[in-house]
């Protein structure tokens, strides 16, 4: 399993962007191939938004849907810091362990 963990600057209300992500992004990830479960954090000043998919084509793929969709619906509200892509090593949500023979 791989995830794709994006880090944005925001301004504005945090619980109104993760609405807005909830009604936007949500539904286009879950339209997806190997699509798997989409968290969205925030501090006071850093929102990071964590996806999970089957394979990191998956995730890779996933991006791609989404950018032009935050391009268009969210650039005056948050700022992309960075994105990374990596193996799920563990998460307890997803059933994915380090111990021998648990995986989701």
């Amino acid at each position: 399993m791989h995830g794709r963990m994006a880090k944005y600057t925001y301004s504005g209300d945090a619980q109104e962007l993760a609405r807005k992500a909830e009604e936007g992004i949500l539904p286009i990830f879950q339209g997806l191939s190997g699509f798997k479960s989409y968290t969205v954090a925030a501090n006071e000043s850093t929102l990071v938004s964590f996806s999970a998919w089957e394979s990191a084509e998956d995730a890779e793929q996933g991006n791609k849907a989404v950018a032009s969709w935050v391009a268009e619906n969210m650039s005056d509200e948050i700022q992309l810091v960075d994105t990374e892509f990596g193996e799920i090593l563990l998460a307890t949500a997803l059933g994915v362990s380090t111990k021998a023979g648990i995986t989701a």
